[in-house]
């Protein structure tokens, strides 16, 4: 299968040989067209984004206004913090000058002469690798003033990385505009969208990392040749980190709808040990899991994962053989949303704190049937009355692991106590939760 995003060609981060297999020939062909003409096959090729929501790529350019007395900009975001997902920094180290190639075709159909790359602040490596390959291609007139001179064209237009400083919430695409900008990464009230007030009150855009990857070979190949691979309503290929209990954890390039199992067994190499598979959360730690036993036949696409009860997400794939502790699992997956709320929501701020406390208490042996029923409760109460998806990402790991492992949580909890649910979330709001706890 040939990868788009990842080929095999060694030391194709070097400028020299990223020209030699025809580097920068998708840029000089998009400028022989109209933006709207770029629009268009983008559309057409299906190509949908590739960190979280699979929104279609072509109608999110198609909402930038075609007229405005306002600088337009566009933001590529490779704030790779989800737990589970670290694909976005394989594209700096191994395929720096597609991304910076699909990031200027982008800014000609948009219509935007500025672009960021958001980089999350950790990746220092992966910042110091995508800067060399920037200013390389500076100096060879890729980017800036200079692209007049060798595209022949009269469109110009700079790339700056932006670096994160830890915040898991800047991956929100609002929360990442208020960073650039210099303000607390808080999330802000939609509407108005990005595409009408973004960076500084301007039309701004906002795309992955991954995604923008993909639009050199769509324009050099065409949309009906990348439409054609994989999954018709989620075409091209993804790129899938797989990790956790396999032999071979790891960033694998495969078509949209390759099966869940395949993946894990025949890419990934199988389980230690070969052990069962208890459970798989499919798309990064924020999306629902999945019990080992309802993975089979499961496709990774969007539209297949959502019949399966979950989403793609970053396709992040976490595996976990039957010896794995779900609660202390769950546990850290929720200490972990709970410290990167940015406390903007009282659901998200008290709620996340809420369900880490009961886990702790859970894995204490403390806990109780009733403890698994106010899990759900709260996880209820901030789904869905959060500014951002923050919320979902705390709620759904909670709400659906607990839901679809009863059974084992069940088995986990020391005894059962008669305080009813209401009561027990009524009595939690004049419970403090202790510092050391809040912490750690």
């Amino acid at each position: 299968m040939e990868k788009i995003v990842l080929p095999d060609i060694k030391d194709f981060h070097i400028l020299d040989v990223y020209l030699q297999h025809g580097g920068y020939t998708a840029a000089k062909k998009a400028f022989t067209q109209s933006p709207d003409d770029i629009i268009d096959q983008v559309k057409r090729s299906g190509l949908r984004g590739r960190g979280g929501a699979a929104f279609l790529t072509g109608l999110k350019w198609s909402f930038m206004p075609k007229t405005t007395d306002k600088p337009k900009y566009l933001c590529v975001n490779g704030d790779e913090s989800e737990p589970g997902s670290f694909k976005d920094r394989q594209i700096f180290e191994y395929n720096p000058h597609q991304l910076i190639e699909g990031t200027i075709i982008t800014c000609y159909a948009i219509g935007a002469k500025v672009a960021y790359i958001y980089i999350r602040g950790e990746y220092h490596k992966w910042i110091k690798l995508m800067q060399k390959a920037l200013d390389d291609a500076y100096a060879n007139g890729y980017l800036g003033e200079k692209m007049k001179e060798k595209f022949g064209t009269d469109f110009s237009c700079d790339i700056y990385i932006h670096k994160g400083a830890g915040a898991y919430i800047c991956g929100e695409e609002s929360a990442l505009m208020n960073s650039i900008e210099g303000k607390r990464g808080y999330p802000r009230v939609k509407p108005p969208f990005p595409a009408q007030n973004g960076l500084w009150g301007c039309p701004t855009t906002i795309n992955n990392v991954e995604t923008i990857t993909n639009v050199p070979p769509i324009i050099n190949k065409g949309w009906e040749w990348f439409a054609s691979i994989g999954e018709p309503k989620h075409p091209g290929t993804i790129l899938f980190g797989v990790s956790g209990h396999v032999n071979k954890p790891g960033v694998y390039e495969l078509p949209s709808g390759t099966l869940l199992t395949d993946i894990i067994y025949n890419h990934a190499g199988g389980v230690p040990g070969n052990k069962k598979i208890l459970c798989v959360i499919p798309g990064g730690s924020s999306m629902p899991p999945l019990r080992g036993d309802q993975i089979e036949g499961v496709k990774m696409d969007a539209e297949s994962l959502k019949a399966a009860g979950s989403a793609i997400g970053t396709g992040g794939i976490m595996v976990m053989d039957e010896d794995t502790d779900l609660v202390k699992v769950l546990a850290r997956i929720a200490h972990f949303y709970h410290h990167e709320s940015c406390g903007q929501c009282t659901p998200c701020r008290e709620g996340t704190g809420w369900l880490e406390k009961i886990l702790k208490r859970l894995i204490a042996g403390k806990g109780s049937v009733s403890d698994l029923d106010l899990l759900i409760t709260v996880a209820n109460q901030i789904e869905g009355n959060t500014i951002c998806a923050l919320g979902e990402a705390a709620a759904w790991p909670v709400k659906f692991m607990v839901e679809r492992f009863r059974d084992y949580f069940e088995k986990r909890v020391s005894k059962e106590i008669s305080l009813p649910v209401a009561n027990k979330v009524h009595s939690m709001r004049h419970t403090a939760i202790p510092v050391e706890e809040i912490k750690h």
